[in-house]
């Protein structure tokens, strides 16, 4: 035994200096960890002359790890098929675990430094701003899942499992190995229930003889497109995972996996998730024109097997488990070793991720797009030279009405209706189309202008007239002059909302993520959002966002860590982050994350066989 603990020691040493409040919100949500050290286990700074027979012992994680016993096939499948949650409750419970993690070490760092003054120097402000009063956003509760308190629900960790209780070697792990442990193991057990829910889907849903004789072939094909090819990379995806875990009980490596299905498989994703729209749509049709088809689905939804979910929350299952599958490689990459095999690995993984991801989103925008903008065209008369509206490479970004002020610029004081008239704007990305509305839901257009030739500017408050009014001018309009319109929003969110749509590179109150400091106001998402307009964000639980910018009627302009997206949203949907160092935390794990590749890693790649690792 002490052979193997000097060799772990040696394999795993971690740098101390750093401080354990610094782990984030899934660290803690592995439970209490045991120490590192045992009363028999040589420490870290173990030599050959101090302990002879190390001197022969493994010095790499690798080779320390063929020394561990595999775990028996028998009984990691058995633990597969124990796995008694759906991916909907597994996702769920995970998710509300982290966020209620960030908030008791948000709540504990934040008591102590109340309790306490602090021994830091604070920083020196800039002249001219006023600290504005520190006042704690009301912590709302969270929606509760019984799986939380039920000792029964079958969601494991690592260290949990008999063998690796009985092995011993979580007296020989350093914390922060375990801690990649429990990632990679979270990263195969989800997918496990990922593929119990896909399988319930096809079983349940997909090949009920009723059901295929209420559908058409085609309404069948759209309803549920290629989920078969889905499943069957995720059952293939799944048992090479099975096997890595059955190697060793302490798992080498998941993320070459990732990869090489991320490159080579996850193309069937793209497929499905780009089907997305007509999914959506033809459901949504056969509910309301087919009575036949409401009724069998509202009873099988009821079996037991379903748990209470609808068939809506497992045809969207592969669009959930593909943005998963990268923030748990993101986890993983988060707790490797800087500049080490498995970093490499780890990024690359990330990398193919991203992109499908990416390749996901374009799919479904695409198709959703092109159908806006067709309708959109139809609707729209010319008073000036017409603009061909349909292009594959626009899109809308947001829409709505304005009042504009009308009458000479010495009216400006006049407390009157009659000081403003409604226009109805059009913003694409790369065009501004300004419009009346006539009957027939139609619209006039009477000026327009590129979008990168607009100018925003707010109007200082004169009043209640003038509240929430600003001036956009067209640098070069449709006759080719500049223009100058005085528009009023309906409410200061509304303004900021289409100021930052016109003018995108206007500064906003805070700092985006790409300027690399090391704080920045957060937020964590408490309670899931759909975005409702182009310019609004969709929110996922325990999603981490920087605050751009923000209104006092309650809406956020944020950009989310994880894939830098910008949009706003609700204030009460999310909840701040106080701790600075968890903030800060926050940033510097994403930095590494979305980090570019350096000289030695990219000398590196070339020589580095993904997934070569000695085993026997």
């Amino acid at each position: 035994m002490e052979l193997l603990a000097a060799a772990f020691n040696a394999a795993c040493a971690v740098d101390h200096d750093s401080s354990t409040s610094e782990s984030d919100a899934r660290d803690s949500a592995a439970g209490h960890l045991p120490g590192s050290e045992s009363s028999s286990t040589p420490g870290n700074g173990a030599t050959p002359e101090e302990f002879p027979a190390l001197a022969d012992s493994p010095t790499t994680l690798t080779e320390a790890l063929q020394m561990i016993h595999p775990i028996p096939a028998d009984s990691w499948r058995n633990l597969i098929e124990q796995i008694g949650l759906l991916y909907q409750e597994y996702r769920d419970k995970s998710t509300l675990q982290e966020i209620e993690t960030r908030r008791q070490q948000d709540a504990e760092i934040q008591g102590a430094a109340d309790g306490c003054p602090s021994s830091e120097e604070a920083p020196e402000e800039d002249e001219g701003e006023e600290e504005e009063p520190a006042s704690p956003p009301e912590r709302k509760a969270l929606p509760q899942i019984c799986l939380l308190s039920n000792p029964h629900s079958r969601f494991n960790l690592w260290q949990d499992l008999p063998e690796i209780q009985s092995s011993g070697v979580l007296d020989i792990l350093q914390p922060e190995e375990i801690r990649l442990q429990e990632a990679m193991f979270e990263l195969i057990t989800s997918e496990a229930s990922y593929y119990k829910s896909l399988n319930l889907l096809v079983s349940h849903f997909m090949e009920n003889e009723r059901l295929k004789k209420i559908l058409h072939p085609s309404e069948a094909h759209i309803l549920f497109s290629n989920v078969l090819d889905v499943m069957a990379v995720s059952e293939r995806f799944l048992l090479e995972l099975e096997r890595r875990m059955e190697e060793n009980i302490v798992i080498s490596d998941v993320c070459d996996i990732v990869y090489r299905y991320a490159a080579d498989h996850f193309s069937v994703y793209i497929t499905y998730v780009s089907n997305q729209t007509y999914q959506e749509r033809t459901y949504k049709q056969l509910l309301q024109e087919k009575a036949a088809f409401r009724e069998l689905i509202a009873q099988l939804e009821l079996d037991p097997k379903c748990r209470g979910l609808p068939l809506s929350s497992f045809l969207i299952l592969p669009f959930q488990r593909i943005t998963r599958l990268k923030l748990l490689v993101q986890n993983i990459l988060k707790r490797v070793e800087e500049r080490s095999e498995r970093e490499g690995t780890a990024l690359d993984a990330h990398k193919e991720l991203e992109l499908v991801v990416k390749a996901c989103n374009e799919g479904v925008r695409k198709m959703s797009r092109t159908e806006q903008m067709i309708s959109i065209q139809k609707k729209m008369e010319f008073k000036i030279k017409s603009v061909p509206i349909i292009s594959h490479s626009r899109w809308l970004l947001k829409q709505g009405e304005l009042q504009q002020m009308s009458g000479p610029k010495t009216s400006r004081t006049l407390r009157t209706k009659k000081l403003f008239r409604e226009i109805y704007l059009f913003l694409f990305n790369d065009l501004l189309v300004i419009c009346r509305q006539i009957p027939g839901d139609k619209y006039q257009v009477f000026d327009s202008a590129p979008r990168g030739l607009l100018r925003a500017e707010e109007l200082e408050d004169q009043g209640q007239t003038l509240a929430n009014v600003f001036i956009l001018r067209l640098l070069e309009n449709s006759d080719d002059r500049e223009a100058t319109y005085m528009l009023k929003a309906s409410s200061q969110s509304e303004m900021k909302r289409w100021m930052t749509s016109l003018a995108p590179n206007r500064r906003t109150k805070f700092v985006s993520f790409t300027s690399r400091l090391l704080d920045c106001p957060q937020v964590q998402c408490v309670h899931p959002y759909v975005a409702q307009q182009p310019d609004e964000l969709t929110l996922e639980l325990a999603d981490i966002l920087n605050i751009l910018d923000k209104t006092e009627d309650g809406w956020i302009f944020g950009e989310r860590l994880h894939d830098q997206e910008r949009g706003w949203f609700p204030s009460n949907m999310t909840e701040e982050i106080l701790n600075p160092k968890i903030r800060s935390q926050n940033l510097k794990e994403c930095f590494r994350v979305h980090k570019m590749d350096d000289p030695q890693r990219s000398q590196n790649k070339d020589r580095r066989k993904l997934g070569s690792r000695n085993r026997q």
